[in-house]
């Protein structure tokens, strides 16, 4: 584990040297992994649902989307906030709070009776993933050893959250067709509350050792209302006009805000987050990269829904199964993304994660039409699914690399603050491309004009995904002697697949 450097901040209440190593770190792993699966299934969950939600709920075409919107402004808008807390108040407490809060609120949303009931719902759940997402990575990133260690445990953690954005359509799919739409949300509820009993039993107790460290309030209202309002623009201009009086109204405040918080952060003594982690480069280009993954991965799982269920009717029980072979291919990835790192580095797993990826999605869009075969597509989710699994976990390997342990919640909350900022700039750029030749059309018409713009966008998609092997050039070749060929690190897979990790100290 990274030592602190001379002229580091004196250690939060959540630090590693606060905490002792838990003895049985499988259990620890297991516990972080579940509440990042929690995390993950959630984020595709709710798409299948949609259809009887607005139905029973009665929304408006237009105001649908906010069952989805709400959660991810409030959860992009939270992050950077929700892992300096980590790091002030303690992982393991933030941890707790957070499921809790996250419980409360899948009860909620599975209670509305209208849609503001479900909205605010669909907020406050995307409040505790924010609060949730940093505590457990930084945790990840305190209790395992950097290196091969923390690197096998974010293949586990990562495997657990990549696999889960397949998941949740799955899960969606299953649930609502055999218990209605209120079942997504309930399922939350004892989830939490296992993942909770798991931390009080094996996370170790956040210990307070050295000065208290003061917290940036004004640092964490300009950047929190600053983030919440960008995420809203990205979120709500594709319907509301790019030119409309409020996008335009929030976007500059926006910008002011998050001006005003680059200001603050420059002269407080203890800044929510330090400018200087911006030298880390490997953040700096973790950061990139994960703002360019979840553009382009993350558009993918929305386009599949429509195009299984809206043009070749399937059921959303059909929908949910037809997501396992990515899933499947996707956690494939996340393992070999550990081991590829592990042996031949950052930048050789990148570039292979986003070359496989874009690869995949161009087998992915070639087999796309109205009248296809599911059949047709398996090749393209494999090949893209297996990229993308590499990809995520050397991501966030990479943004955890070289920083101090009372940084490590900030510093995750910033990569997963781009990755969220990524997910609505790439829906919104990749549905307009996709919907542009759909207006005024029914019927087969529609179907065919649907695919077609998908089959485009996919193409688009592909291309973008190149952006990220671009960025990983950023990262240095390790040297020879510290690495081997990354084909060389697939014949050792078996012999080297021991539960390193699970077993206990």
């Amino acid at each position: 584990m990274p030592t602190s450097r001379p002229d580091s901040p004196p250690e939060s209440a959540a630090d590693s040297a606060a905490q002792p190593r838990p003895r049985h770190l499988g259990w620890v792993l297991a516990v972080l992994a579940f509440a990042q699966l929690i995390i993950a299934v959630d984020y595709n969950i709710v798409f299948v649902a949609l259809p009887e939600i607005g139905t029973e709920l009665g929304f408006s075409e237009q105001s649908l989307q906010w069952v989805i919107s709400g959660y991810a402004v409030a959860f992009g808008g939270f992050l950077l906030l929700g892992g300096r807390t980590a790091d002030l108040f303690g992982r393991r407490s933030v941890l707790v709070t957070a499921l809790a809060l996250y419980a409360g609120a899948s009860m909620l949303g599975g209670l509305a009776v209208n849609p503001g009931m479900m909205i605010a719902a669909r907020a406050v759940q995307g409040i505790g993933g924010a609060l949730l997402f940093p505590a457990t990575l930084s945790l990840v990133n305190t209790l395992f050893a950097e290196g091969p260690e923390r690197n096998r445990a974010l293949a586990v953690w990562g495997g657990a959250g990549a696999s889960g954005l397949s998941l949740g359509a799955l899960f969606g799919g299953v649930l609502t067709g055999w218990f209605g739409w209120a079942s997504v949300f309930f399922v939350n509820v004892p989830l939490a509350a296992v993942v909770i009993a798991g931390a009080f039993a094996f996370i170790p107790a956040d210990r307070r050792t050295g000065p208290r460290r003061s917290f940036d309030l004004p640092g964490a209202l300009t950047v929190t209302a600053g983030l919440t309002l960008l995420v809203y623009v990205l979120v709500e201009a594709p319907a509301a006009g790019w030119t409309s009086g409020g996008i335009l109204t929030a976007a500059a405040l926006a910008a002011a805000l998050l001006a005003a918080f680059a200001v603050i952060e420059s002269r407080s003594a203890d800044p929510l987050m330090p400018l200087r982690l911006f030298r880390n480069r490997s953040l700096a280009a973790a950061t990139a990269i994960t703002f360019v993954f979840m553009g382009t991965f993350g558009a993918i799982p929305y386009f599949l829904t429509i195009l299984w269920q809206q043009v070749q009717d399937m059921s959303a029980l059909q929908t949910g199964f037809a997501f396992l072979v990515p899933a499947v291919a996707i956690f494939v990835g996340t393992q070999a993304g550990e081991k590829l790192t592990t042996r031949a580095g950052l930048r050789a797993s990148l570039l292979t994660g986003f070359v496989l990826g874009a690869g995949g999605t161009v087998l992915l869009a070639a087999g796309v039409t109205a009248d296809g075969s599911y059949g047709v597509l398996v090749p393209g989710l494999v090949v893209m699914g297996i990229g993308q699994g590499i990809a995520w976990t050397a991501m966030w390997i990479a943004a955890a690399s070289g920083v101090d342990a009372s940084q490590q919640g900030v510093a995750s909350g910033l990569a997963s603050t781009t990755s969220q900022i990524g997910a609505a700039v790439g829906l919104a750029i990749f549905v307009a491309i996709a919907n542009a030749d759909t207006g005024g059309l029914t019927g087969d018409r529609l179907g065919e004009a649907v695919a077609d713009g998908q089959q485009t966008a996919l193409y688009i998609v592909a291309a973008a995904l190149l952006l990220g092997a671009v960025a990983a050039l950023a990262f240095r070749r390790p040297p020879a002697d510290e690495s081997r060929p990354a084909a060389e690190f697939v014949a050792d897979t078996a012999a080297e697949d021991r539960v390193e990790v699970g077993a206990g100290r």
